[in-house]
This record gives structure tokens, C-alpha cells and sequence, in this order.
């Protein structure tokens, strides 16, 4: 730095423009050859240095006069100072100068301002919304909710079935096949048995066994297939509704609740799942809908004793359809099952026809473990109708198969959603042609 600019700096610091001691002390990379490298760097470095104490010196001379407190005169110039000071480009804009965003809260209506005549270029046009995907049909639906189960069976069938003769192995395979896809061991036995008639060490397309798979299963259907009856012959038809938790009890009602009273039957709800307050304000809201009366009391409450109030109420008002939700329960807990039993004998006081329908929900996720279920459920409540639910894709819908076969009990309904349309009466035909993975009418 030049002697003349010391001097000033003197003057205007107070005798600091002294000489910096690191340039007094500096060493050459001669007298330390080991270090050389090193220091050519911190030499580049040292030069950069001295460049931004330059800018520095010729930027405090636009400093303004100093206050008596020894700081810088408010005003403009300040923020020139101190850009200067920092070795900051005085024609770079500081975040400082951007206006802070603020909200004011207006105290009194403000004057309006004068009008201007001010000419604007017209407004784009809104894009078209895109429209509205169709609802997909009932049958597409249910063909996307057995999904897992018939890709698992038409997977396999087309893998056993191609560019292979029938034989006694493949029979076995075949299966085997329809044993892991829950159908059961009398349908797997007739599916082997029809397909090994006449086509021994021949060629059977995959096409050709889904067939008599599809054939086979709706055999074992059709029987079942069942509407729930509202005949008018009991007023009011007591529908009781059990099953383990998580099945869609209470969902399940409240689907029914709509399409009863869409056909004009008058309706009550017992929410006699006092264990949940959710199954509580869950009826609550469904009978808000459909404008349904709803008995109900707080959580905890005895559960007979709710249902015995919603007999009584229903018999007085003479209602078309009552329907009773249980509290879930699991088949192996003798006390739960108790409580149900006790349940049933509170409806029976009241009339001893009733319950006149004892439905039971099953989740199609659950597999072998429905069998159990109808079994127990059946013993203690009286079973005579089921409700598949959760046909969502994660089915194992081949367990309906097994459970037609074994016990005939009708299935009134299946579900595959969470919407009112969603719960739909069985028909066997339908079904049996989405398990096989075979295009539906």
C-alpha cells in the first residue's frame, strides 16, 4: 500500500495507517525450499488480500463525517459506508432494500382512491376441467376385487396347461393349486375329475380349464345365491348382525339402511355395539342420512339391555325392518359368546320367532379362518345368511367356494368398497367367472 494512502488513513483513524506486520515478516520461498509450495499459495493468498485492503482504503474516503459518538451520520450515505467497509460492490442491490411484506390492519375505512382509466389485456380463458372418469360397472369392480385370487389360479393353470399333455401329475398339480386358492377339497376334486374325463395324454388349453373352473365354482354357488328377503310377514323383521372385529358389521348396516329405506321400508337401528364409540356415531351418522331412528346409549352401556329397549320401541311403532349391531368378538372367547347368547335370548322375550335373520359378515382377506367363524358363530347366534366383504383386491374370495360347499348357508350380499353402492346382492354366475379370470357378460 502506497505511503500516500497510509498517511491518510492515519489521519483519519488515528495512526493506524501503519504498516501491516505481515508485510513486514513476509519470507520468500527461497529460504524455506521444502516449504516453497505452501507458500506460492499463501502468496496468491496475501495478494488477494491486499486487492479487497485497496478497495477498502479507496472506499472509506467516501465515508461521511463520523457523529460525536464516533458513528456514521444516519442517512443514505450509512449504507454506502458500510458496504464499503465489508468490501461490498456499492452497485449490488442488499436484500435490505427489498420492501418487507406486512399486514395492516385497517381501523377506518380508507378514501377511495381516484379513478384511472387503466386499459388490460383480457383474461385467459380457464382450462376445461378434466371430465369426470366413469363409474366403473359392477362387474368390473368385482373382477378387480377377486383380482388376487384369480390371478394367482390363472397364473398357475396357464404355466401347468401349455404345450403339455394331461397326465397324472398335472392333475396333481392342478390340485394342489386349487387347494392353495381356498376353493376347497370337494370343488378342487370335481374341477380334477371333470378335466381328466376323456382328455388323458391330450393337450388341454388353459382356456379350456378356466372354463370348467368358472363352471365348476358357480355349480357350487348357485344354491346360495340368496337376496335377503324383506316379506312383511314379521312387523318388525328383527335382522341380527355378528361377526369378529374389523369385518364391516356396522358399515355393512348402514348400507342396508339406505337401500331399505330407497325402497320405502320403515327402518330402526340398535346400536348395540356399546364397546365402540365409533360403531356408535358411526349409526348415528347412517341413520342422519337416511333418516333412520337410531337407539342407542353411551359407551360401556349393557348391550342387552340396549337391545331389549329397541325391541320394545320397535314393536310400538310397528317398523318394517330392525336392524341390531353386536359388538365384534372373536369366535375362541367363550365369555364374548356368551354375552351374544344372552343377546339373543333378550330379542326372544320380546318375540320368539326372532331373531328372524342372523347375518354374518366375513372378511374375504381372511381365508381359512371364515370356516371357523361360520362354524362357531353358527352354534351360538343361529347363522342363516353371510355377507362377503372386502373384496378390495387383497381378497381370497376362493374361501366363499369352500364355505358354500360345506355349509349352504345363502350369501345374501358381497362388498367391495366403502360407498353405498358398493354392497350388492351374490349372484353366483358373476362370481364364479371373475374367481376364473374369464371375461364377464
Amino acid at each position: 500500500m502506497s505511503e500516500e494512502k497510509r498517511g491518510f488513513l492515519g489521519r483519519l483513524f488515528g495512526g493506524r495507517g501503519a504498516p501491516r506486520p505481515e508485510e513486514s515478516v513476509r519470507e520468500t520461498p527461497e529460504e524455506h525450499p521444502a516449504e516453497a509450495g505452501e507458500d506460492l499459495g499463501e502468496e496468491a493468498a496475501r495478494r488477494e488480500d491486499d486487492a479487497a485492503d485497496d478497495t477498502r482504503d479507496d472506499a472509506a474516503r467516501d465515508l461521511p463525517p463520523a457523529s460525536e459518538d464516533g458513528a456514521a451520520e444516519p442517512g443514505a450515505d450509512a449504507d454506502v459506508a458500510n458496504r464499503a467497509q465489508d468490501g461490498v460492490d456499492n452497485h449490488a442491490p442488499l436484500a435490505d432494500d427489498v420492501p418487507a411484506i406486512s399486514v395492516v390492519e385497517a381501523e377506518e375505512p380508507l378514501a377511495a382512491a381516484p379513478q384511472t382509466d387503466v386499459v388490460s389485456e383480457p383474461e385467459p380463458e380457464p382450462e376445461p376441467e378434466p371430465e369426470a372418469q366413469p363409474r366403473r360397472s359392477w362387474l368390473s369392480r368385482l373382477t378387480a376385487g377377486l383380482s388376487r385370487s384369480s390371478a394367482s389360479l390363472t397364473g398357475g393353470i396357464s404355466s401347468l396347461f401349455t404345450k403339455r399333455k394331461l397326465d397324472a401329475a398335472t392333475l396333481e398339480e392342478l390340485e394342489d393349486l386349487l387347494l392353495q386358492s381356498d376353493l376347497g377339497i370337494e370343488t378342487a376334486m370335481a374341477i380334477t375329475e371333470r378335466i381328466a374325463d376323456g382328455r388323458f395324454d391330450k393337450q388341454v388349453s388353459p382356456d379350456e380349464v378356466r372354463k370348467i373352473l368358472s363352471e365348476e365354482v358357480a355349480r357350487v354357488l348357485e344354491p346360495v345365491a340368496r337376496p335377503l328377503e324383506v316379506s312383511g310377514a314379521h312387523r318388525p323383521q328383527v335382522i341380527l348382525f355378528v361377526g369378529v372385529n374389523g369385518t364391516g358389521k356396522t358399515t355393512t348396516i348402514g348400507k342396508l339402511t339406505a337401500k331399505l329405506a330407497a325402497e320405502g321400508k320403515t327402518v330402526m337401528l340398535a346400536a348395540g355395539d356399546t364397546f365402540r364409540a365409533a360403531a356408535v356415531e358411526q349409526l348415528r351418522i347412517w341413520g342422519g342420512r337416511t333418516g333412520v331412528e337410531v337407539v342407542s346409549r353411551d359407551t360401556g352401556a349393557d348391550a342387552a339391555g340396549l337391545v331389549f329397549d329397541a325391541m320394545k320401541m320397535a314393536n310400538e311403532k310397528q317398523v318394517d325392518v330392525l336392524l341390531i349391531d353386536t359388538a365384534g368378538r372373536l369366535q375362541n372367547r367363550a365369555e364374548l359368546m356368551a354375552e351374544l347368547e344372552k343377546v339373543v335370548r333378550v330379542i326372544r322375550k320380546h318375540d320368539a320367532t326372532a331373531p328372524h335373520d342372523v347375518i354374518l359378515t366375513l372378511d374375504a382377506t381372511t381365508g381359512q379362518n371364515a370356516m371357523s367363524q361360520v362354524e362357531i358363530f353358527g352354534r351360538v347366534a343361529g347363522v342363516t345368511g353371510l355377507v362377503m366383504t372386502k373384496l378390495d383386491g387383497t381378497a381370497r374370495g376362493g374361501i366363499l367356494v369352500a364355505i358354500a360347499a360345506k355349509y349352504g348357508l345363502p350369501v345374501h350380499f358381497i362388498g367391495v368398497g366403502e360407498g353405498i353402492e358398493d354392497l350388492e346382492p351374490f349372484r353366483a354366475e358373476d362370481f364364479a367367472n371373475a374367481i376364473a379370470g374369464r371375461e364377464t357378460r
